[in-house]
């Protein structure tokens, strides 16, 4: 029964509260589409959405705590060392304009902290519909490209906050997805109820094959890569807990934030370089992290999608981080994006179906979006999922860990998959 109370808890966490969608323009990603009714019906949530001008009043009209932002601008300097600028020399930005590039993605760190919880301070200021905050449990930030055209990208605010540690020491991470990919922002929120840990939000972005890497860097994988493996990369939202600075036994973990020491919050910082936005696509500038997960961690990559005609439906990959040499890393990085952090991901394969091998998990996945948690928490999303009528079609989950409701045989006790998706249409979404 203990995956099952897990779940409870996060449904209780879940009712009641908002989503934060700040931006009104949607980018590509159909994710970044924000489906109110989903919330409304399937998770007891309301959204509120605010344009991202109320990014700039509150900058310009100062309406954020300037002693907290002077506090904070200190702290970043002490604590986020500044690695290679990769942009080319007719892009890189002046000493000027990056210095003001931190200025404004800290004020943004602090606006997007008080629009999803508010913040007393702003009372004392005279702002007191300010101060009371939207009640979000979880929010989104569209930034690209109407806002990162002209302004500093929103890297460093989904970073931070998504870490379980700022200037004001070690704290219960937010959940903010980046591109207002709500979905994400969803199995995000899904994983941190279930573990109290920080998440990683990266693109599902390359695989690579044995073969692969053996061409372009003469290394051969081997052992838990013997079959390839997935990079996963993204510029802002990868919580910095993800360096695998921490450790369970002595080995590298995400804990919950209450049992992260001081010493392995400074240590996940010290792993961190922040490099200048790449102004050929962030022509407003900005910070962007660089860090590798460390190797050898169990994690969850999860994600839900919207489908037509079907509603939502998860999709869960149990695996393990791994390390690569750092001459082959840095050439594989090199590929992508040198500036964001990467984590190379191993996903448990079963020889069939959509989890026949490394490349068939990443052909399978539902958008180029991943939530990624530490520990293997799939049988626990698995239970969650059924509480709220969502069905589960894709996972690596062994039989013996499965736990449902006991209504759920009577739709078919010998096909699980197929008993999942009927259950879940018969019982309609929980807060409908």
């Amino acid at each position: 029964m203990l995956q099952f109370a897990r779940a409870g808890l996060a449904v209780a966490n879940m009712r009641g509260k908002s989503y934060l969608a700040m931006g009104g323009v949607s980018m590509g990603i159909g994710g970044s589409i924000v489906d109110q009714d989903f919330f409304q019906d399937y998770l007891g949530m309301r959204v509120e959405t605010i344009d991202m001008t109320e990014f700039i009043r509150r900058i310009e009209e100062g309406i954020y705590d300037h002693d907290e932002f002077e506090r904070a601008l200190a702290w970043v300097k002490e604590n986020c060392p500044e690695g290679e600028d990769y942009n080319s020399p007719d892009h890189k930005r002046t000493r000027e304009q990056l210095d003001q590039d931190w200025e404004i993605s800290v004020k943004m760190a602090l606006i997007a902290r008080d629009l999803m919880v508010g913040n007393p301070k702003l009372a004392e200021m005279g702002y007191g519909e300010e101060a009371l905050g939207r009640n979000a449990i979880a929010a989104g930030f569209q930034g690209q490209r109407q806002w990162t055209d002209f302004m500093p990208n929103g890297d460093f605010m989904e970073a931070i906050l998504n870490t379980s540690f700022d200037w004001n020491g070690i704290r219960q991470p937010y959940i903010v997805a980046t591109e207002n990919d709500a979905l994400n922002g969803v199995s995000m929120l899904f994983n941190h109820l279930l573990t109290n840990t920080a998440q990683i939000f990266a693109d599902v972005r390359t695989y690579w094959s044995p073969e692969a890497v053996k061409r372009v860097t003469g290394y051969q994988v081997s052992g838990t890569a013997a079959g390839g493996f997935l990079h996963l990369i993204n510029s802002g939202p990868a919580t910095l807990d993800g360096t695998g600075q921490q450790s369970i036994d002595g080995e590298p973990a995400m804990k919950p934030f209450w049992e992260i020491t001081p010493e392995e919050a400074q240590a996940c910082l010290d792993a961190t370089t922040w490099h200048a936005g790449m102004t050929e696509y962030f022509r407003g500038g900005g910070w962007s992290t660089r860090f590798k997960t460390r190797g050898d961690m169990p994690v969850t990559m999860c994600r839900i999608n919207l489908i037509k005609g079907l509603g939502p439906a998860l999709q869960i990959a149990e695996g393990w981080t791994i390390e690569l040499p750092d001459e082959v890393h840095d050439v594989l990085d090199q590929r992508t994006n040198p500036t964001w952090p990467t984590t190379w991901f191993v996903p448990r394969t079963t020889g069939s179906g959509p989890f026949r091998d490394v490349y068939t998990v990443m052909n399978n996945w539902g958008a180029n979006h991943g939530a990624i948690s530490y520990g293997h928490i799939g049988a626990d999303l698995m239970s969650l999922a059924a509480m709220l009528r969502i069905p589960v079609y894709m996972h690596n989950v062994s039989e013996d860990q499965i736990f449902r409701p006991s209504a759920w045989t009577a739709f078919g006790a010998n096909e699980p998959m197929g008993a999942d998706f009927r259950a879940c249409a018969n019982y309609g979404p929980l807060y409908a």
